[in-house]
């Protein structure tokens, strides 16, 4: 599937990796495979990539190599499966977070706000938890928690109650059920934000999106080797401020911590001072890349 998905800062991600002909590397977003694919250009005869996906519709895209293996798993799960697989340590993990263009695109899977389609937003098609079920059946206290945490929405609380009025006259099934019951509650000329933050927390929620990314974080420590890179592209502050505190201190709030000798106890460098993101030039090919934070890190 060639336009399954256009990988944004492609080659500052490679960079950020700096890849080793013969080391072991870690792509936990496989998606349409276009950073796995890069990957493997710059691999030699003995060097190794694993690949993970949860959704079925990315394992099209699975790369026939010797080199490359293929794990229809969420990343959470990334060390027991890195271990599995007999590749611990590895030299360099990439995550690419999100949701790719194709999920996007196709208007059944119900993640985006320009198609008509049942309420779905689940990234693992296997899993139990859509978005229909969170707006028909959660509370009106959990979803003022939602759309307030993940989606930062301010009348919040507004639109938990709103829903939960709205669903007494029949259930939300539809992105069109959803739009109507909350129509009166969007800001008039920023339609298209509101009803984005709304579809973000659901999905969020749907696919316990920083749960699992805390998990991965917290393991990249013990699966990457001394010296070994961390790059993680995120599109959302929620996810990139869990990245940016991660790697700056080894863990996700408070403060520092110090050993007995007052030596930093966090188990990577920054790498690049900040953020990265996209240039105007690729900002302007592919619109994705517009809300792009790449972090680059190594381990100590």
């Amino acid at each position: 599937m060639s336009n399954y998905h256009t990988p944004v800062m492609l080659q500052e991600c490679i960079e950020g990796l700096a890849i080793k002909p013969n080391g072991t590397y870690v792509d936990v977003t496989f998606g349409g495979g276009g950073h796995s694919r890069e990957i493997m250009k710059h691999l030699g005869k003995d060097g190794r990539l694993l690949a993970f996906d949860q959704d079925v519709d990315a394992q099209r895209n699975e790369i026939a190599d010797d080199r490359f293996t293929f794990i229809d798993q969420n990343f959470r799960y990334m060390k027991n499966f890195t271990r599995l697989h007999d590749a611990i340590p590895v030299d360099g993990i990439l995550a690419d977070l999100g949701v790719s263009s194709y999920q996007f695109d196709q208007a059944e899977r119900g993640f985006s706000i320009r198609f008509d389609a049942e309420l779905d937003m689940r990234m693992n098609q296997q899993s139990d938890l859509s978005a229909k079920e969170i707006v028909n059946n959660y509370s009106e206290a959990d979803l003022h928690r939602i759309f307030g945490m993940y989606g930062e929405i301010q009348n919040a609380k507004s639109l938990a109650k709103t829903i939960i009025t709205a669903r007494l006259n029949g259930p939300i099934i539809t992105v069109a059920d959803l739009k109507n019951a909350i129509i009166n509650l969007i800001p008039r000329g920023k339609e298209n934000k509101y009803l984005a933050q709304v579809f973000q927390a659901l999905r969020i929620e749907v696919n316990q999106e920083l749960e699992a990314l805390k998990e991965f974080l917290l393991q990249t420590t013990d699966v990457l080797a001394p010296g070994g890179r961390l790059v993680v592209m995120s599109y959302h502050s929620l996810e990139d401020r869990l990245v940016k505190n991660f790697i700056a201190k080894g863990k996700f709030s408070g403060e520092l911590e110090k050993d007995l000798y007052g030596n930093d106890n966090r188990p990577f460098d920054a790498v690049t001072r900040g953020a990265v993101t996209a240039t105007d030039e690729e900002i302007i090919n592919n619109n994705r890349a517009r809300s792009a934070k790449l972090r680059i890190a190594v381990k100590r």
